[in-house]
């Protein structure tokens, strides 16, 4: 940890763990050209919380994220999914996993063209042969505003409204986790606003766990913990974070 002061909450209390990576190193190359994306990075990200994962341009943050939803592989440590250590899991469980129990928001929404929002935000369940629950999916579609838009395709959306299909995809299958690398990468300030109280709202009252990856102070500011890593480690963390809090930490970061 950094020896600056930060502003750690001290009433954070540590619940149940959602997922949990433990002594997670990355390499790219060997010998002499090695380099060490994540550095014995061990960290927990707990359920019902908003984290966001925040460091300078090749701190490790979207490594540290793709490796624990499994998205890549670790060259050493673990990483769990609850109690699910997915070093154990074969190919074919790990795409079970993430289908079943993991969602998803990028920077680019991913959303197939020809289908509607309806049909984009239902695909996960869809492919996976199972039944959609009606009740829920009203639910998600009030919450997100969407419910005037479900027979539209994407290119008839806004980015701003093509995200929220996104994140209604992520939240459909009810995951025991959503991950968002640069979720709002993509979108205008007041659309980038839209998503980040949609995720906060969907962590608030529906008890969501959500993790993000973001360079952007404001949408961490959204987050219940901002973690920081420099050269692939953990350096530091804030509690209930203010996003000017947020800047200064990440000003002395990169000075280090």
């Amino acid at each position: 940890m950094t020896d600056t002061p930060t502003a750690v909450a001290q009433d954070a209390v540590p619940g149940p763990v959602a997922a949990r990576a433990i002594g997670l190193v990355k390499a790219y190359g060997q010998g002499d050209t090695q380099v060490l994306a994540l550095d014995h990075v061990s960290i927990d990200f707990r359920r019902g919380e908003f984290t966001a994962i925040m460091g300078p341009s090749g701190s490790g943050k979207s490594t540290l994220m793709h490796t624990m939803a499994g998205l890549d592989t670790a060259t050493a440590g673990q990483t769990f999914i609850g109690d699910t250590d997915l070093s154990k899991l074969n190919d074919k469980q790990m795409t079970t996993l993430r289908r079943d129990r993991l969602g998803f928001v990028f920077q680019s929404f991913n959303l197939v063209p020809t289908l509607t929002a309806r049909e984009n935000i239902t695909l996960p369940v869809d492919i996976a042969g199972g039944t959609v629950d009606q009740q829920w999916f009203d639910e998600v579609a009030r919450r997100l505003g969407l419910t005037q838009r479900l027979s539209h395709r994407p290119s008839e959306l806004s980015g701003g409204q093509q995200q929220r299909v996104a994140v209604a995809r992520a939240l459909i299958s009810r995951p025991e986790i959503i991950f968002g690398d640069e979720p709002t990468g993509n979108l205008d300030s007041n659309s980038s606003a839209e998503v980040l109280n949609i995720l906060r709202t969907s962590v608030d009252e529906l008890g969501q766990t959500v993790v993000i990856v973001t360079h952007d102070a404001k949408a961490a500011s959204f987050a219940d913990r901002v973690v920081f890593l420099a050269d692939g480690r953990l350096v530091d963390e804030l509690y209930h974070p203010k996003a000017e809090d947020i800047l200064n930490l990440m000003a002395r970061i990169e000075d280090l």
